[in-house]
């Protein structure tokens, strides 16, 4: 007598007519968010050596699975010159200013120094700030990131332009120790 065919454990589906005939089985949740992960973090290592390898700093980047979609776009090099391929993009400062500390870049982005546009900046030079004070904003894909000092002080200088790329652990506000 012939042994009756294995019956799926419960909660497990089988694969349908469609599938099965190509080979594809029906994939668990956890399946499917592994691959999403592998996808993403590839994604990620393609994003990193695409940056590595443009001219010029970076203002927008966008990564897309389905339909494949990638834009890039970096800011245009001053009237005259044209960006070399083969040249990397300076490496920002990372040393802190002589006598004191800077607040540095949580991640690239654009820094803005006010709210708003018009706005009175966060801190101006000599302001004192406190620690877990809000010093700028770095936009970076459309959300706004707050930057806060870490450390009290008194705003020696402004490091980074408003309103212009900023790389990660750039120094942006200057502070001395009060």
């Amino acid at each position: 007598m012939p042994a009756p065919p294995p019956q799926p454990s419960p909660g497990v589906g089988r694969a349908s007519g469609a599938e099965a005939a190509s080979g594809v089985e029906a994939a668990s949740g956890a399946e499917v968010g592994q691959r999403v992960d592998s996808v993403l973090a590839g994604l990620r290592r393609h994003a990193r050596h695409l940056v590595a390898e443009l001219p010029g700093p970076l203002r927008r980047i966008r990564l897309r699975g389905g339909d494949t979609v990638l834009e890039v776009e970096w800011h245009a090099a001053p009237t005259g010159t044209a960006p070399a391929a083969t040249a990397s993009p300076a490496p920002p400062p990372t040393a802190a200013p002589p006598q004191g500390y800077a607040v540095r870049s949580p991640i690239v982005g654009t820094f803005y120094r006010a709210p708003e546009p018009g706005a009175a900046p966060f801190v101006a030079v000599g302001d004192l700030v406190r620690p877990g004070q809000v010093v700028g904003i770095v936009e970076a894909m459309k959300l706004m990131n707050e930057v806060t000092a870490d450390r009290g002080g008194r705003v020696v200088e402004v490091l980074a332009a408003d309103g212009h790329p900023v790389e990660y652990d750039q120094p942006l506000v200057a502070l001395d120790p009060a």
